[in-house]
């Protein structure tokens, strides 16, 4: 998280879980950190590599899956049904000021390339406790 000149790094991960379910936490986790008293008053831009997040939001897929009780048009259950609703409900506590912008992966973007090497240092370490 980098606000003015402040940086914050958040970082976890779970070794039985797929990519979608981190890139998800990401997101969560990222706006969650976000303060109360702050966040009214400012634009959160959020930059992923994942598409499934930043269609799930800006086309409204997940409202859709929520407001269908978490089934999607062609009747099979949504995936991660409840990060999806931790993911909307901290876009809403946000006032709905969060922006979802789509990077591509692995293409030399600073921060990205920064979270990626942070993840496969976590995924690592994970391992090593797990006996892997």
């Amino acid at each position: 998280m980098i606000y003015k000149n402040a940086e914050k790094i958040i970082s976890g991960g779970d070794i039985d879980t797929t990519n979608n379910r981190m890139e998800l936490l990401a997101a969560i986790s990222g706006l969650e950190a976000v303060k109360d008293n702050s966040a009214k008053s400012c634009q959160i831009d959020l930059y992923t590599d994942s598409k499934y997040i930043v269609d799930g939001i800006e086309k409204g897929w997940a409202e859709n899956w929520r407001k269908n009780n978490w089934i999607k048009k062609d009747k099979n259950p949504a995936l991660n049904p409840e990060l999806w609703e931790r993911l909307l409900n901290a876009v809403e506590r946000l006032d709905n000021n969060v922006k979802f912008i789509w990077i591509k992966g692995h293409n030399g973007h600073k921060y990205n390339e920064r979270c990626d090497e942070i993840a496969r240092n976590i995924a690592t370490e994970r391992q090593r406790e797990k006996g892997f």
